[in-house]
């Protein structure tokens, strides 16, 4: 069974404005839900954001690990969000995906909704020879799970649910500068890496082209069907 999505690329975006365009969208889902009406679209929006951090509602403040003049220096902005998750930073050369559906017409709960996520980027990894897995009791697509000392995190997950509807989604680092990560307990998780798929490659990657992927990847675990929205 497929299921029409408009598909969205805001391209570089602020994390705010983007927030705030997901929450419309969020709303209007809710309320054709209630009024017992499909008459609402779902999307996917993907983008790419300015330096940022933002923190989930179970976060811990002491995991952003520089003061607040030195953030604003670097001119890096921080929002506590309405997701769920700790801290985790977002910027250029990082696809962001906000998957904004209706989970009961994909007859999902949220861990297999996370589960299909984390598939979605395992499977694009995939097609440039990076092998990825889960890790257990931790969201997100990791490498080298096997080996502790080397165990590091290529997407991060967040979202937010409310009567099956979701919102916010993934970080997938492609060509992301791993400096701004320092500055933070990435998810609150301390003896664990980050890393990017440029750092496993050795290469800069066409960020279009692994976008293309991710989307195509989203039709195919989900059963998207994309109307595609300037």
């Amino acid at each position: 069974m497929s299921h029409d999505v408009i598909f969205q690329n805001l391209k570089s975006i602020s994390f705010k404005d983007a927030w705030d365009y997901q929450e419309e969208l969020f709303r209007k889902i809710l309320e054709g839900k209630k009024q017992g009406t499909h008459d609402y679209n779902q999307y996917l929006l993907f983008c790419e954001h300015p330096h940022v951090y933002t923190l989930g509602k179970s976060g811990q403040e002491e995991n952003l690990l520089i003061s607040e003049k030195f953030r604003e220096e670097k001119q890096i902005e921080y929002f506590r969000i309405n997701r769920g998750g700790d801290i985790t930073y977002h910027g250029p050369g990082q696809l962001v995906g906000y998957p904004i559906i209706n989970l009961e017409e994909y007859r999902l709960g949220v861990k297999s909704y996370i589960s299909s996520i984390e598939e979605v980027i395992i499977q694009t990894l995939r097609e440039y020879g990076i092998e990825s897995t889960r890790l257990d009791g931790n969201i997100g697509v990791w490498l080298d799970v096997d080996n502790p000392q080397k165990t590091r995190k290529i997407c991060a997950i967040g979202v937010r649910t409310s009567r099956f509807v979701t919102m916010h989604g993934f970080a997938f680092n492609i060509n992301t500068d791993l400096q701004y990560f320092d500055y933070i307990n990435p998810c609150g998780i301390t003896d664990k890496g980050v890393t990017t798929m440029q750092k496993e490659l050795g290469r800069e990657l066409d960020f279009d082209e692994v976008s293309s992927i991710v989307k195509q990847k989203f039709s195919e675990v989900f059963g998207m069907q994309f109307i595609d929205k300037e």
